[in-house]
């Protein structure tokens, strides 16, 4: 009966745990081997026999037929007047095999065994699993949410390893149920008090990449080169691709006939607004490029100070910006230059007044805020709500209030 239940035991880690038959077998003959070294001193004349489909195991150990007065190791010898009782045609010389029972070893040497084969398979799981993840950091996963917390969510693989994706690597829109499929990339895989942890983002700019290849085979071929990428998750990313091949629209093929092959990776992105850009190594195209939808009139690059001057009219202003300021800032991080906006100057700009005239009553480093979304004059901050100034610059609200008040009073 002991040995039925401790095989369906090594069975059950074997159906679960995903474990191949040869480290299964090497597992607990050397369990087994252990479990005899500690009984009898040595294993060497000791066969182990497991079968673990039929859900058996045989040990059997052999020792040689000497004259009764020559033993010298019991554990290895056996008199002759010993093995005629087992079996009359013994001889001198000739090897007597005895199995060995599980029941020989006692209750606590049985526990012990259990306890010690649980402990080395679970170790051998742990390392399939860290070795299994640490090879696929940067790849998509598929997973279902099996417990849904305040600081992260637990997801379960196909095989049943438990994955986790914290709250800062989620989309701020993300809202996951206990069983709802969730892709995401392996962000990292580490070691903690000997646990693999595999932690999971769906933030990160290489999990867009990826839905990228998946949805554009020329990416996927290499035909297509994602240059660079920056995104704001859950609001908007901007991609720079290039193609080496002429015939080949890099921006046409990455959003597809009528948008369907954007429209997925947009979906899988809880709606995030999507700039696909050709890359090109003119500086200042690049950067017209990278502020679009807005139509920039001019652009002067200051190299030595690492900054682009932006000349639009006013009605772009906006665009430039974009909601919240996302899309300048995006456009910053993708051509690597600090940008400012300038408006091109109108008759009514006749009658306003650049924001450097306020220097004595607001903070200089304000003005320079201010001036970095478009906004040089006194009217081009009037002409944004306090709110919209908020969303576009670092500014706290009592400090914007301070400002329109200021600029207000000059007009009145």
């Amino acid at each position: 009966m002991e040995n039925i239940n401790l095989i369906d035991t090594f069975s059950e880690f074997k159906d679960t745990k995903n474990i191949d038959r040869p480290t299964m077998m090497a597992i607990l003959e050397d369990v087994f081997r252990a479990m005899l070294v500690k009984k009898y001193g040595s294993a060497e004349n000791c066969s182990i026999i497991i079968n673990i489909d039929k859900g058996d195991f045989e040990i059997l150990c052999y020792r040689e037929v000497v004259e009764d007065d020559e033993i010298e190791d019991a554990t290895k010898q056996i008199s002759l007047s010993e093995a005629l009782k087992i079996d009359d045609d013994y001889e001198v010389g000739e090897e007597v095999a005895e199995e060995v029972k599980l029941s020989d070893f006692g209750r606590r040497s049985i526990l012990s065994l259990r306890q010690n084969l649980s402990s080395r398979i679970s170790e051998l799981e742990k390392d399939n699993i860290y070795n299994k993840y640490k090879d696929r950091v940067g790849q998509i996963i598929t997973g279902d949410v099996y417990q849904v917390w305040k600081r992260e969510i637990l997801v379960i693989d196909d095989e049943g390893n438990e994955l986790v994706l914290p709250k800062k690597e989620q989309i701020p829109s993300d809202y996951f149920h206990k069983g709802d499929t969730v892709r995401a990339i392996v962000l990292e895989v580490n070691l903690r008090n000997n646990n693999p942890q595999i932690i999971l983002s769906r933030t990160s700019i290489v999990f867009l990449e990826r839905l990228f290849e998946l949805e554009v085979p020329e990416i996927y071929d290499g035909l297509i080169t994602i240059k660079k990428i920056v995104r704001m998750p859950g609001e908007r990313a901007k991609v720079a691709v290039e193609s080496y091949d002429d015939r080949i629209d890099p921006v046409g093929a990455c959003v597809g006939m009528k948008g369907h092959r954007i429209s997925g990776i947009v979906r899988e992105l809880r709606n995030e607004n999507i700039d696909v850009i050709n890359f090109t190594n003119n500086i200042e195209l690049f950067i017209r490029r990278a502020l679009s939808p807005a139509k920039i009139t001019e652009v002067k690059i200051i190299e030595d100070e690492n900054r682009a001057d932006v000349y639009l009219e006013p009605v772009e202003v906006s665009k430039a910006i974009g909601k919240g300021g996302f899309n300048i800032k995006l456009a910053m991080q993708l051509s690597g230059y600090n940008i400012e906006v300038f408006r091109n100057k109108t008759e009514e700009d006749e009658e306003d007044v650049d924001l450097s005239e306020f220097s004595d009553e607001i903070d200089p480093w304000v003005i320079e805020e201010l001036k970095r979304v478009g906004c040089d004059t006194a009217k081009s901050v009037l002409a944004l709500t306090a709110k919209e100034l908020e969303e576009r610059t670092d500014l706290e609200e009592e400090t914007i209030q301070d400002i329109i008040q200021i600029l207000q009073s000059e007009f009145e």
